[in-house]
């Protein structure tokens, strides 16, 4: 499976090569390949590559998203091109439940071109994904960038909207059934040891609740690893899904 990330989140063409990634699912897992452009701003965090790094999202990465649209459970998994990488895994709206995963990730760099390719278990996979997006971000400050492989329609923007990658919403409310998630560019200072320490009677937990102030919708679309494997194909069962399910 091979993609192009080829426009901004708001759907203007990229001024650069475009980011390209590779999905190759296997018996034991899925192999993520990267091929994109260095740009080396921010620069490099401050962990150790090989390393999950906690704000990994306020540097420069790729990042893939899968989800479930029914159990709105999801995997994001984000590659730095310095090495470091992060995986959170999600279930409801809202809800970080675990993170900072291990992951088998290799980078080569150059000047202006970095390659890269992470083995992703199929146990940190959500149990039948069917959703799908692709990121890209760089830059810092005013320069930030935040490039999507399925933008969201010109069209549908609404006046002074922002990016905001982390809130998962079903788009009913839009007379459509595409799915939809958001993501702050608040950090969340908590994430890789989660602790609530939102306000008593906060209606939103802690963990999260400094990276939900703006609202940009990602659209997602339909996805199904059968494409490569048949059809009668399913995806092996996660212990972490199903022995350590979260609470919702």
């Amino acid at each position: 499976m091979d993609f192009k990330i080829e426009h901004t989140w708001d759907g203007f063409p990229v001024k650069h090569e475009p980011v390209f990634v590779r999905l190759n699912p296997g018996d034991r897992g899925v192999m993520m390949e990267v091929s994109a452009p260095f740009f080396n701003d921010p620069p490099s965090p401050l962990g150790e590559p090989g390393k999950p790094f906690n704000l990994l999202w306020d540097y420069e990465v790729v990042e893939a998203f899968f989800l479930n649209d029914i159990t709105e459970q999801y995997l994001e998994v984000e590659l730095c091109p310095h090495g470091q990488h992060l995986v959170l895994l999600l279930s409801g709206r809202r809800n970080v439940w675990k993170q900072g995963l291990d992951l088998s990730f290799k980078v080569s760099r150059g000047e202006a071109k970095w390659e890269g390719s992470a083995f992703i278990p199929w146990s940190y996979f959500p149990p039948h994904v069917t959703k799908f997006n692709l990121f890209a971000i760089h830059g810092s400050k005013d320069e930030r960038s935040y490039e999507a492989l399925y933008p969201v329609p010109q069209h549908e923007l609404q006046q002074g909207q922002k990016p905001d990658l982390w809130i998962l919403y079903h788009q009913s409310h839009l007379g459509s059934p595409s799915l939809l998630i958001a993501k702050s560019l608040q950090p969340c200072p908590t994430l890789c040891n989660p602790v609530d320490v939102s306000p008593p009677g906060s209606a939103v937990s802690g963990i999260l609740q400094a990276r939900t102030l703006d609202h940009r919708l990602e659209y997602f679309k339909s996805f199904s690893f059968n494409t490569l494997l048949g059809e009668k194909w399913n995806q092996p069962e996660s212990d972490l899904w199903l022995i350590e399910k979260p609470d919702v």
